[in-house]
C-alpha cells in the first residue's frame, strides 16, 4: 500500500525556501544535509508523524553531479519560476514494496537509486522526465528503517489535502491507481498541469502551495 510520503518545495536557495515557509505557514524548517553526489540540498518540516515538507535546493558546495537533479531542478522553466519566488515542484510516494512496483511498471517507474543523507538511508525510483505528467505522479521511495518523518520535530503544520489539475485528468487517475495511489490525491481536469497541496497552519488558517 502506497502512500504520501512528503511534498517537495523548490528553492533557489534553502534560505529562500525557508523565508518563504516562515512567511506563508508561520514556522521555519530545520536544517537537514547534501544529497551526496546528487547536487542537492534540503531542510525539513514535520507534518506529523508520517508526512513532511522538503525544502530542496540546489547544494553550491557539490560538483555538477553526472545526472540532472531530481524534479527538474535542471531545466531552465524551472529555474526561471523558482526565481520569482519558491514552489511546489513535487511529491513522493512512500511504498513497503519498490522493487514489486517498479518491476511492475517497468521503465515508466524510474531506475531504483540507492541514496543516503547522515543516518537515514533509502532507495528512490524517479521517472523519467515528461513520462511523469509535470511531477503530478511521484517519484517513489522505499526507506531503510526509520522515515525522515518520525525523526522531525512535529511543526503542527497538517496536509489537509493534495491535489492534481492536468488535461489528460484520466490518464493522471489511471498512474496513479496502478501504483495504489487513486486515493491519495484529487484529480481533476484542466487545462493546464498543476500540483496544489492545502496545508493548515497551527493557527488553524489554510495556505496552498502551488506548482504554478
Amino acid at each position: 500500500m502506497a502512500e504520501i510520503d512528503h511534498i517537495v518545495l523548490g528553492a533557489r536557495s534553502l534560505a529562500d525556501g525557508a523565508e518563504f515557509l516562515e512567511r506563508h505557514l508561520g514556522v521555519r524548517p530545520q536544517p537537514g544535509g547534501s544529497h551526496d553526489g546528487v547536487g542537492t540540498h534540503n531542510m525539513l518540516l514535520g507534518l506529523g508523524p508520517s508526512c513532511y515538507l522538503e525544502v530542496m535546493a540546489p547544494d553550491p558546495n557539490q560538483p555538477e553531479p553526472p545526472h540532472p537533479r531530481p524534479f527538474d531542478l535542471d531545466d531552465p522553466a524551472v529555474h526561471t519560476m523558482l526565481e520569482a519566488e519558491p514552489c511546489l515542484i513535487a511529491w513522493v510516494a512512500r511504498t513497503p514494496a519498490l522493487d514489486a512496483v517498479v518491476a511492475r511498471l517497468g521503465p515508466r517507474a524510474g531506475e531504483i537509486r540507492a541514496m543516503r543523507r547522515g543516518d537515514l538511508s533509502w532507495r528512490m525510483a524517479i521517472p523519467p522526465q515528461r513520462q511523469d505528467m509535470d511531477n503530478i505522479v511521484p517519484a517513489l521511495i522505499q526507506w531503510d528503517g526509520t522515515n525522515a518523518a518520525k525523526r522531525l520535530k512535529d511543526s503542527h503544520v497538517r496536509l489537509v489535502a493534495l491535489e492534481a489539475e492536468h488535461p489528460e485528468a484520466e490518464a493522471v487517475r489511471a498512474a496513479l491507481r496502478e501504483r495504489g495511489l487513486e486515493e491519495a490525491v484529487r484529480v481533476r481536469k484542466s487545462p493546464h498541469a498543476r500540483l496544489v497541496a492545502r496545508l493548515k497552519r497551527p493557527d488553524g488558517v489554510e495556505v496552498a502551495l502551488t506548482s504554478g
